[in-house]
């Protein structure tokens, strides 16, 4: 069976700004140094699907660029424009029904476009084991991250072994717990991070939208409608934005009955906000960790990030500073996910210029 890629490039990465931009959101920025986020999640899937076999799903919004920094990678016809943000049970049904109708069934592998994933390796064998999973067993398949810490930015797996097999299978999704319940999963040894990807046939993903998210699924169908004609995009512009609001985690996962897990431990991390920033650089002696035109005297265990103006500072701790374009952003360490707060309170105030 055929093998797709699916990679999920719409968001806005608000928890870094001011260096994600509506205009140049995360995905498009180069944060490792190699290749930009998207065109590394891209090249990550070419281990797994075939060049002509990969698909991205953007916003409307993005469609310009991601075709500007994706091209010879994806194809044209593969850059899937939502007119609308509606999470991502919208986002992967639209992948599913395009694949299905347009290019026949097969396995559907959907990553994120930000995790930073050290082991390139690891994740393409790890993939290939979910999709020979996917196929042999007709079931929902999603990688668990070996947890490494108590993490309680992100969303756990609980699963139980399955004798003889490479896949676990998945007992409870849980939501991000308190420091302690995050100690208590990370001693358990059965719980996993979620990691927001998933493996699984257009066909049975699509059966799951028409038993669990029905309004969805009826949406869908009347996108298939449109599907090479002319009034494909009208259709698509009409009807896309009355698809509810719902994640793929809260509308099938959590209430699927028959969902796997493989195991990843391939250095995943998550780069959604400036405190994972330790995944993608070093820090100094200090615990300073730096980045562009910076100067640290006597200032111990800041993130400074400064894209074209010197950020000097003298006798700080626990900081992130962050300087790009017109903005400069300064929080504590321990408030990195509070950043989204500020782009939330500069669009309520129409500073659009500054988002």
């Amino acid at each position: 069976m055929k093998t797709y890629g699916v990679v999920m490039a719409g968001g806005g990465g608000t928890r870094l700004w001011p260096l994600s931009t509506k205009k140049l959101p995360k995905q498009f920025l180069n944060l490792s140094g190699r290749e930009t986020l998207v065109n590394e999640a891209v090249d990550r899937l070419l281990g797994v699907a075939d060049k002509d076999d990969i698909f991205i799903v953007t916003n409307a919004s993005q469609t310009e660029v991601m075709l500007s920094q994706t091209a010879g990678r994806v194809k044209a016809d593969h850059i899937l424009a939502e007119p609308a943000a509606r999470n991502t049970a919208a986002c992967i049904g639209y992948a599913a029904i395009t694949i299905l109708k347009k290019y026949g069934d097969g396995i559907m592998c959907v990553v994120p476009s930000d995790p930073y994933i050290r082991d390139e390796k690891g994740f393409q064998e790890t993939l290939q084991e979910a999709v020979k999973a996917a196929e042999e067993t007709d079931a929902l398949v999603t990688i668990g991250i070996s947890p490494t810490f108590a993490a309680t930015g992100y969303g756990y797996i609980r699963s139980t072994a399955v004798e003889g097999k490479a896949y676990r299978k998945v007992e409870e999704f849980v939501e991000k717990p308190d420091e302690e319940t995050a100690r208590e999963y990370l001693e358990a040894g059965s719980y996993a991070w979620n990691s927001g990807m998933f493996i699984w046939k257009a066909s049975t993903i699509l059966s799951y939208y028409k038993k669990l998210l029905p309004d969805i699924y009826e949406c869908l169908m009347k996108l298939a409608e449109g599907f090479g004609t002319p009034g494909e995009e009208a259709l698509l512009w009409e009807v896309y934005p009355a698809i509810p609001k719902i994640s793929v985690d809260y509308g099938i996962m959590e209430r699927a009955d028959h969902v796997l897990m493989l195991t990843g431990d391939f250095g995943w991390s998550d780069v959604g906000g400036w405190d994972a920033f330790d995944a993608l650089k070093s820090r100094d002696e200090n615990g300073n960790l730096t980045v562009g035109k910076t100067l640290l005297l006597d200032s111990r265990n800041c993130t400074a990030y400064s894209v074209d103006k010197l950020i000097a500072a003298v006798g700080v701790e626990d900081l992130i500073i962050v300087q790009a374009g017109e903005a400069v952003l300064v929080c504590p360490q321990a408030e990195a996910q509070r950043v989204k707060e500020i782009v939330e309170a500069l669009s309520e105030k129409g500073e659009n210029s500054y988002l």
